[in-house]
């Protein structure tokens, strides 16, 4: 064994269970000690550092939630999974709420549970990872609310570090709620323009008979309306930074007339006969592949190159799911906060079911689901029966029944692993219906004990209103 061999702590008052873990989990490459009772456990706790504790919650003497008070008392770093036959919701709340990572029911698949402990230490590794990250991050880098640690970001922020105090042209590109107004923010609040204005132009939003007055502003009588002077949002951002949200929607006569602004911060008000000179930072922003506008002649080539002088491209949440657990975290606090609710966790199932889903709608999505599952929980942790999903899963659904698999996909890689618990899914679900919901007949057409059809309907935030 290395040093850096996690160390857990099996607790369980039945000498087979002990045994079946023990063996499992060495099995896996990590070192193992076990406890028979709740006091031994506690005493070992209190004499030696533990990476995870396994613990079922009903032992001989005290009860695992004592233990893992103890646990928690001596390192709040050690990750501890609550195991037991009895668990209640209420149980497993409790847990939680004192620190737990998670709780598991007997009967356990075994797989599933090397999976989530494969899963806790890792998670455990991350959020050290995340610590030291975030301490050197607080020394250069002030990005608000942008939240992720993933590759992708990482690289996102050391772009914006490195342009910020230029006056270069930015072009954001990505999928929609992906988050480009947040960047744009950043890099004006990281340059020495952050004391001026920061002015967001959404140009999809504004009509194209108004668009260049919004811009560049009018003069009283230019047109029918006119009734005074009015500055443009160019000049009132002068010395700060315009973004030019949706770009792309600009439609090719204000192209024109916007070409010159951006190449020599020179304009003219409508009905205006002289220069307006402004000193401002430009950045541009899309969800549109502006290549292909310039190819169907929605989008001028010259001006394209004017706005992108550097792309930053955010990538889609599908492709950052790493950074899923900290923005649903971090969502859940600010809804928690605003609602005044005292919710403070998400539970891993729970996470499990939202990596199931590729949002669509990117953060955006993200953000409103978390919203609507703060505001429906009557638990102060997200459990996958709280969230908000039922469209979500039902479109999941769906897709598994209709989907007709490709075995050539296969020289392409796919995840197997997705494949099976879509399907698995879908199964569980299937079952519940044709049984009207009764859970132990819906186990029986499945050749599942109740218990573990149970425990399935758990993992994947599958619920009915009737029960068995």
């Amino acid at each position: 064994m290395t040093d850096n061999t996690p160390h857990i702590l099996v607790v369980d008052d039945e000498l087979s269970m002990r045994e079946l873990l023990e063996i499992m989990l060495a099995g896996e490459g990590y070192k193992v000690a076990c406890a028979e009772t709740g006091r031994q456990a506690v005493s070992m706790i209190k004499k030696e550092d533990f990476d995870l504790l396994l613990c079922d919650i009903r032992l001989g003497d005290i009860t695992g939630l004592d233990v893992l008070r103890a646990s928690k008392k001596r390192n709040q770093n050690t990750v501890v999974i609550m195991i037991s036959a009895y668990a209640t919701t209420e149980t497993a709340v409790e847990a939680m709420n004192e620190g737990a990572y998670d709780y598991v029911p007997k009967p356990f698949d075994n797989e599933e549970l090397k999976m989530t402990i494969a899963k806790a230490l890792q998670m455990r590794t991350l959020e050290h990872e995340k610590e030291l990250l975030d301490d050197e991050l607080k020394k250069t880098l002030h990005f608000g609310t942008i939240v992720g640690n993933s590759p992708t970001m990482m690289n996102v922020y050391k772009m914006i570090n490195q342009v910020a105090e230029t006056r270069t042209n930015i072009l954001i590109t990505g999928e929609s709620g992906t988050g480009k107004e947040l960047i744009a923010r950043a890099i004006h609040e990281q340059s020495d323009r952050r004391d001026k204005p920061f002015m967001v132009i959404n140009c999809g939003g504004i009509p194209e008979t108004l668009m260049e007055s919004e811009l560049f502003g009018h003069k009283k009588g230019a047109f029918t309306g006119a009734t005074q002077d009015k500055k443009g949002l160019f000049e009132i951002a002068d010395k700060g930074t315009v973004l030019l949200d949706e770009i792309g929607e600009i439609s090719p006569p204000v192209q024109v007339k916007l070409l010159r602004a951006v190449q020599e911060r020179v304009f003219r008000a409508v009905g205006g006969n002289k220069d307006i000179v402004v000193d401002i930072r430009l950045i541009s922003a899309t969800n549109k592949e502006l290549d292909q506008e310039i190819i169907a002649g929605r989008f001028r080539e010259d001006l394209f190159y004017r706005l992108n002088v550097i792309e930053i491209k955010l990538p889609a949440l599908r492709e950052r799911k790493s950074d899923l657990r900290l923005l649903a975290q971090h969502f859940l606090e600010k809804y928690a906060r605003e609602m005044g609710k005292e919710i403070t966790k998400i539970s891993s199932y729970a996470i499990d079911l939202l990596n199931k889903y590729d949002f669509p709608g990117n953060i955006r999505e993200l953000e409103n689901l978390m919203e609507r599952s703060v505001a429906l929980s009557s638990t102060n942790i997200i459990l996958p029966d709280s969230l908000a999903l039922s469209f979500h899963k039902q479109r999941w659904i769906e897709g598994i029944e209709d989907q007709r698999f490709d075995l050539e996909e296969v020289q392409n890689g796919v995840s197997l692993d997705a494949i099976l618990q879509e399907i698995e899914r879908a199964y569980l679900t299937k079952a519940l219906e044709c049984s009207d919901g009764k859970k132990q007949q819906a186990a029986d057409l499945l050749g599942l004990t109740f218990r573990t059809f149970r425990h399935r309907l758990s993992k994947f935030g599958i619920e009915k209103s009737i029960e068995s």
